[in-house]
């Protein structure tokens, strides 16, 4: 064995991690060592053609909805900080309209599922240990929410950061947290074991989960794949809406091999162009996925580190905000690429309805303007038809301190709007209304009850 893995997988031991998590490690580490394990040509993949959709699911029967719900898991991935956009705290208690988080959103759909069809429906978080604490208790505030047999959240894990040029454990002094990351949500399935998450969720008698992020309000258990999971014992399904114009980042499904396979930006190798083609390859993963916990079980008891997952090497500093700081290498895996290792996976297109995150101030933007409603139940739903308004906000806006600022009198009206972009030191008013294609340049300061017009 390599020097760099013996001292890779010393470190991890060292923290005394749980015997799937060094197998899951060890492995991103052989991976590591091929070099093409991380690079998806697309001259190797070929598109997908038609895929089954929600709207041609059948509606199940009361009982059915009852029967799926009981024992499905909502499991919300709630590890990241928020630090893109100047948070350090759990990006999931972000006000996403006035009062509500997103955490606030998430507890009243799943309240409002279990009244509406009398199920249990427990709700999970995977957290990572900054956001432990607040979210638990933010979701505590929400009366009845927690399953007396199991527990609120569990823990996802962390690895070492690696040295770009060696591979060996980084070192750093200055701040010794900033040697580890968690290894990309592809960790869910090593976590959910490692956690005893799993062996829970079983004795309680939940077979199956719908996983998805805490930021996409969008992504609530729809009783229709529910049952459809159910009936036909779906091992895993990975929810995929239409590409877009808008969508040239996010990861795609594909074909390789007669297989559904996910390619992540991360796996393109240099030059080719071929992740962007719309046309090609339209379709996204929204990050929304349902699997039986029971076939992950006999999948582990094979291999502790299943399923298996392609590697993404994430190049970055050791200190992320330090730019001169030593490169690292983080071995990162995406949990919609099981799709590709799992057998009878099956890929749902979904309205794009379903997919709603938040991962910029432009999208912040848009989900606090009145291009969506916030109900009661906690579902955000869009107030326009067709496509929604493209929002292009200037850097000066990237951090939430900055955006709050400059939309202090509150977001504008969006509802007339078509595109707005935004360049240069602006600052907006109460009451602003925004009709059709507009672009405001500063500096400037949009005043009270401006109606920008394109």
């Amino acid at each position: 064995m390599s020097s760099y893995v013996d001292a890779a997988l010393a470190a991890l031991t060292e923290r005394d991690a749980h015997p799937a998590e060094v197998e899951a490690f060890r492995r991103r580490l052989e991976q590591l060592a091929e070099p093409d394990s991380a690079v998806v040509p697309g001259d190797a993949l070929e598109p997908v053609p038609d895929l089954p959709t929600l709207d041609a699911l059948d509606e199940p029967s009361d009982a059915a909805a009852r029967d799926a719900l009981d024992r499905l898991a909502v499991i919300k991935l709630n590890g990241g900080l928020g630090t893109s956009m100047g948070l350090d705290g759990p990006k999931s208690l972000l006000e996403i309209k006035p009062g509500t988080s997103f955490l606030d959103a998430v507890a009243r759909q799943t309240l409002a599922l279990r009244e509406r069809h009398s199920a249990r429906l427990p709700l999970l978080l995977m957290d990572s240990e900054g956001t432990r604490g607040p979210s638990l208790e933010a979701l505590r505030r929400h009366e009845g929410l927690e399953d007396p047999e199991l527990p609120l959240d569990f823990l996802q894990g962390s690895e070492p950061k690696l040295r770009a040029d060696t591979w060996e454990p980084v070192s750093w002094p200055a701040d010794p947290r900033l040697e580890w990351c968690p290894p990309g949500h592809g960790d869910l399935y090593t976590a959910l074991a490692a956690s005893g998450a799993l062996e829970r969720l079983f004795a309680a008698g939940v077979r199956w989960a719908f996983v998805s992020n805490s930021d996409n309000l969008g992504a609530i258990p729809d009783v229709r794949v529910a049952a459809w999971v159910v009936a036909q014992e779906v091992p895993f399904a990975l929810e995929v809406a239409r590409r877009t114009a808008m969508d040239r980042k996010g990861g795609h499904l594909a074909s390789r091999d007669g297989s559904l396979v996910l390619r992540e930006t991360a796996q393109v190798p240099e030059g080719d162009d071929s992740f962007t083609d719309i046309e090609r390859f339209s379709w996204f993963n929204t990050n929304n996925l349902w699997i039986d916990l029971e076939h992950l079980r006999a999948l582990q008891a094979d291999d502790a580190a299943a399923p298996y997952l392609p590697l993404i090497v994430n190049r970055k500093t050791v200190d992320p905000t330090d730019k001169s700081s030593t490169p690292v290498l983080q071995l990162e895996t995406a949990m919609g690429a099981a799709i590709g290792s799992i057998d009878g996976a099956r890929a749902l297109e979904v309205p794009r309805t379903r997919f709603a995150p938040v991962k910029t101030t432009d999208d912040l933007l848009v989900a606090r303007s009145d291009l969506y409603d916030l109900t009661d139940d906690g579902r955000m739903v869009p107030t326009w038809s067709g496509d929604a308004p493209v929002v292009k906000l200037d850097e000066a806006f990237k951090m939430l301190g900055d955006f709050e600022r400059r939309f202090a009198g509150g977001v504008p009206s969006l509802a007339g709007a078509s595109a707005l972009t935004v360049e240069g030191d602006v600052t907006f008013g109460a009451r602003v209304t925004v009709e059709g294609e507009v672009t405001v340049r500063g500096p400037r300061h949009v005043e009270d009850g401006e109606v920008l017009e394109g």
